[in-house]
């Protein structure tokens, strides 16, 4: 009766019938119905992650259009009706269930009359978080039947958080006007744009509200009238000037065409359907003065539809290198230094697609990290259409992608290939001829033979780095079963060592005790409730290790049950510090997919941690005192920090973890009182109260796991990885 067919980005969970994993950015199902059909049609949507944002399309008989859209709501759970009627020549609907990456589940029932719709919609109240009615037709007498649902539209965080930066950013200091040269151009190549594009983008600079910047329309050989018309009526000022490109050269380009034209000190690129935020350039012009020394800046970005109607946020971290070889994250809105562009020759043709990409990696090569500024508004308005060329070419531009993150090592002098991420179309960079260096791997354990056993299999025969000893720390064990296998592995392994000192347990002390003893040149602490499932996991902790100024390394780690256990931590989540996106699925992606490549945190369990020897040498010791047992790792990442040692967090080397098995959990007694200790010491050592994670963002909440956007008392400040 039903036919619900995916559509683009849209694929089977193959570990769950029932769940669809959404890629890419533009998933859709188009839910197909015979002409005698049953009146309505109810539609159950779930998302097993973050909140989305579902819009229901109905076909009107021109087909699926923007401007008949129904926007449903914020949330993840949804009941949709729709009430098609009983006959009719228009067989379909469209749902795009998200805006980002994200796990769903989805069940699609006809009912037939409205005695069986109240049934329908009862039997899901008791289940339903969030309950959309969207009313097609006929269906305003169930609004007062069902009061207590919640009909028609929700106020989105979303739109909240975009109208309170409007408004806080309408509150800045009026900019000095000097009558100067312009400081900021903004390059646009435009080919056939359409009109429509051209004036919401030139409509939107010409309400900024600071002088001194100017707009170039650089045309790149337009054979559309239209287009040539709109460009030949633009009157040619201070502000707006049109760079008119004789033939079809490309966006790389007729972007140089435009920035050779341009004057401003500084240059930002923008694309034709594309629009600035109120206040953008203020905001821009605030963080120039706020670090004058910089040499770029980029800023968040809102996603809208064709009608410039919000979908989705962009909420980026402060500049984390690594992250950028595994996705483009920083993108627009970016302004970068004139003189800098000229010195490194502009954009390079030959990377369609990626050609944006291209020009960020060679201009940030070399870079001190202290002038790269990420200004947390969203001063850009991204048109999401699936229209873009890197859309419309996406093997092209993920091809040249990987040619211009290959290439940029290979200026550093490393031999790299680069490889599919988690998902496909993002990046995965690795080290060709990497050395394999000693690993001393540092186990605290007091009992537990069956842990040991596993994991002591799975490093000595399921992993296949070779290079490494095995440290056991033990405070106190008198069990036969695991004092044998000690022996048995002292035995058969001259890179295998056991010491038992008994006494209270002291995560802190027994990993000082293990580093003492080692003879490696770097330190992998791992819990004895750990498993070994991939055999790769050492060797890709020690290649992350490559990437410049890397002191620890951390890893995926799953729960057995296949959720989320760690993918990084947030320093200053609830005050204190908080695994990220815990217990969600395996292969959830996170915002901007960025759980599916390589990136920096600011901290990692301890549970499995990679402390290369030079930071290991300049941290010290573990802090036995103020951290026996609870936030020992926070207190060394913080440290490490401190220091200026990058901390990477790598999905590619995923393990499971049996969390807290063999010592239990800090609930009562004299634990709880020691946990109450060292939480009150962390906010006291690093203020993590006060701290605002770089590898977060300050427009999220930090009282969960799974961050929701939040909209912010005051302009958030502009800010380095590194304060």
């Amino acid at each position: 009766m039903l036919n619900v067919i995916a559509q683009n980005d849209l694929v089977a969970d193959p570990n769950n019938r029932s769940v669809w994993l959404a890629e890419g950015d533009d998933p859709h199902f188009i839910i197909k119905f015979p002409p005698m059909r049953p009146r309505y049609i109810g539609i159950r949507l779930t998302a097993l992650g973050s909140e989305i944002q579902p819009k229901l399309y109905p076909n009107s008989g021109l087909g699926f259009r923007e401007e008949d859209a129904l926007t449903v709501g914020t949330g993840k759970d949804f009941l949709i009706i729709a009430d098609v009627g009983s006959f009719g020549t228009i067989c379909s609907l469209r749902l795009d269930p998200c805006t980002e990456p994200s796990q769903l589940s989805l069940e699609v029932e006809p009912i037939r009359s409205a005695l069986a719709l109240e049934h329908y919609i009862l039997e899901q109240k008791g289940t339903t978080e969030t309950v959309i009615l969207q009313r097609f037709m006929g269906l305003a007498r169930f609004w007062k039947k069902f009061p207590r649902f919640n009909f028609g539209r929700q106020r989105s965080a979303l739109a909240t958080y975009v109208e309170n930066a409007s408004r806080l950013s309408d509150n800045l200091p009026p900019p000095p006007s000097d009558g100067a040269a312009p400081w900021l151009s903004i390059v646009v190549p435009v080919y056939n744009a359409p009109i429509r594009y051209l004036t919401d983008l030139t409509a939107s600079f010409e309400r900024q509200k600071v002088d001194g910047v100017e707009l170039i329309l650089s045309d790149d050989g337009s054979d559309s009238s239209e287009t040539l018309n709109w460009l030949k009526s633009q009157r040619q000022g201070n502000k707006i000037i049109v760079v008119q490109g004789k033939v079809n050269q490309g966006i790389a380009l007729a972007t140089n065409a435009g920035i050779r034209a341009a004057s401003g000190e500084w240059i930002a690129l923008l694309d034709h359907d594309d629009v600035l935020a109120p206040n953008a350039l203020r905001v821009i012009l605030d963080a120039i003065n706020v670090y004058p020394a910089a040499q770029f800046l980029y800023t968040d970005e809102l996603v809208v539809d064709d009608m410039l109607s919000p979908i989705g946020l962009m909420l980026k971290p402060a500049y984390d290198p690594v992250l950028l070889t595994g996705v483009n994250y920083i993108n627009h809105f970016s302004v970068y230094r004139r003189q800098r562009l000229d010195e490194i020759g502009l954009l390079r043709s030959g990377f369609d697609g990626s050609q944006d990409y291209d020009l960020l990696l060679r201009y940030l090569e070399g870079l001190d990290e202290a002038c790269v500024i990420h200004v947390p508004f969203p001063a850009y308005w991204w048109r999401r259409t699936g229209k873009t060329y890197s859309r419309k070419f996406l093997e092209r531009a993920t091809v040249n992608a990987r040619l211009a993150i290959q290439e940029s090592f290979s200026r550093a002098g490393q031999t790299t290939e680069v490889v599919p991420a988690l998902t496909d179309t993002l990046h995965r960079v690795r080290f060709l001829s990497a050395p394999r260096p000693k690993i001393s791997i540092i186990i605290p354990n007091k009992d537990s033979p069956s842990l040991m056993s596993t994991l002591l299999r799975g490093i000595y025969d399921e992993t296949d780095y070779d290079n490494f000893e095995v440290i056991i720390v033990d405070n106190g064990t008198k069990d036969t079963d695991t004092l044998a296998l000690y022996s048995r592995y002292a035995t058969r392994f001259s890179n295998f060592s056991f010491h038992i000192k008994e006494g209270d347990f002291n995560f802190s002390r027994a990993i000082n005790d293990g580093v003492a003893r080692a003879t490696g040149e770097h330190f992998l602490l791992l819990n004895n409730d750990v498993a070994i499932v991939e055999a790769t996991w050492l060797t890709e902790m020690v290649e992350c290790l490559l990437y410049k100024n890397v002191g620890i390394v951390g890893a995926k780690l799953l729960y057995p049950n296949q959720r989320i256990q760690h993918v990084g931590v947030i320093s200053g989540f609830g005050g204190l510090a908080g695994h990220w996106y815990l217990n969600k699925p395996a292969n959830f992606g996170g915002p901007m997919n960025r759980l599916h490549v390589r990136s920096s945190m600011t901290c990692v369990t301890g549970a499995v941690m990679l402390i290369s020897g030079e930071c290991a040498r300049h941290v010290g010791s573990w802090d036995e005192e103020n951290f026996a047992v609870a936030y020992n790792d926070v207190d060394y990442c913080l440290r490490a920090y401190k220091a200026g040692f990058r901390i990477v967090w790598t999905p590619f080397a995923c393990l499971v973890h049996h969390e807290s098995v063999s010592r239990g959990y800090d609930r009562g007694g004299e634990n709880r009182k020691r946990f109450e200790r060292e939480k009150e010491n962390l906010r006291r050592v690093h203020r993590t109260h006060e701290f605002i994670d770089p590898a977060s963002n300050p427009g999220y909440s930090t009282d969960r796991s799974d961050p929701k956007i939040i909209p912010l008392d005051s302009l958030a400040a502009p800010r380095r990885w590194y304060s």
